[in-house]
């Protein structure tokens, strides 16, 4: 560590679980953050103030008023330039502590692109807001042995849970199926801005004591900050009838499709189809005889009342005002090619 790193880690170091050594892991620590919302944003935020030297954020969205109430690493500039979630993250983050490396994706998280996206970091954080794609980092993180922590939060309720490989429950241990029916989200339940931050911070926590002494707590922590209620149980064991943990089966990195997928609670559907990129200076030229546009070297949106087209230059696209599949791929193809 050079003097720079002492002074300002130096109330960090002071704590008996961290010491200089365990300060040290963190500097040469790679980590993935996926998903920059309100549980990711603050997760990147808190690790880059601890000093771990490499964070990779992912990210398929842009900010958004809405998220500002909680998303604790945004501002109102963020909104007004349109900026992708993980590039305006790791703006902000460069001010925090320009000693670190930060690396933002603006991608969505697929069976086809994560082996690539978290090859490189021994530690995955969940900031995810959807049960599909988690089963997914779990299937990777038990395949290869690497630890990932697990959180949720919606309306004043939120739970946290870091998996070991080999050593604890993974999620589908706990969760052998994806819950059945129509689940509350943020959308149309909302959520509190001190649930988010509680969770990523227990988030955090763990991710701390697994790069330093190499565990977790192995407690399941579920939290009510509306009730006040806080509850903790021992995380078991991986579950020998567990089809991941045990029978070694790994669905969702087998599944090669990338279908459109309805936005859960968002009034919005994501189309990733196009096998090519997208010159969006040109589409932009091409639109604005329609209807405003406004775009960046990052992403593109475009008007055409009552619909949001918000198009990123790998040719993805999140179509918002529909959750209809069939017209969110008619808006696509009308106005932004086959």
């Amino acid at each position: 560590m050079t003097p720079r790193d002492y002074e300002r880690y130096s109330r960090q170091i002071l704590f008996p679980g961290m010491g200089e050594a365990g300060q040290q892991k963190l500097l040469d620590a790679r980590v993935v953050v996926a998903g920059c919302g309100a549980l990711g944003s603050f997760q990147a935020g808190a690790l880059a103030r601890a000093g771990v030297g490499f964070l990779k954020l992912i990210d398929r969205d842009y900010v958004e008023l809405s998220n500002l109430q909680r998303q604790w690493l945004f501002d109102q500039c963020d909104v007004e330039q349109g900026l992708p979630k993980a590039v305006a993250a790791a703006r902000h983050m460069a001010l925090i502590n320009s000693d670190i490396r930060v690396e933002p994706l603006v991608d969505d998280l697929t069976s086809r692109n994560i082996e690539d996206l978290f090859s490189d970091c021994g530690l995955i954080l969940d900031g995810t807001d959807n049960f599909e794609t988690r089963y997914l980092i779990n299937d990777y993180a038990v395949r290869r042995g690497i630890p990932w922590i697990y959180g949720a939060a919606v309306a004043s309720y939120g739970l946290c849970m870091a998996v070991i490989p080999g050593k604890t429950a993974c999620l589908r241990c706990l969760y052998p199926e994806s819950p059945a029916g129509a689940q509350p989200t943020c959308e149309t339940a909302g959520v509190l801005g001190p649930i988010t931050a509680l969770i990523a911070s227990l988030q955090v926590g763990e991710a701390l004591r697994i790069l330093c002494a190499g565990e977790s707590s192995r407690k399941i922590t579920t939290v009510d900050v509306w009730t006040g209620e806080i509850r903790q149980i021992a995380q078991p064991g991986p579950d020998p009838r567990c089809p991941t943990c045990s029978l070694r089966e790994f669905p969702y990195l087998n599944d090669a499709n990338r279908a459109p997928v309805s936005l859960c609670g968002r009034n919005a559907v994501q189309i990733h189809e196009r096998n090519r990129p997208l010159d969006l200076r040109e589409l932009a030229e091409r639109l604005a005889p329609l209807g405003p546009v406004r775009s960046n070297e990052f992403a593109l949106r475009f008007e055409i009342a009552p619909y949001l087209l918000t198009v990123f230059p790998d040719g993805r696209a999140i179509i918002k005002g529909t959750t209809d599949i069939g017209v969110a791929r008619s808006l696509y193809a009308r106005y932004i090619g086959a």
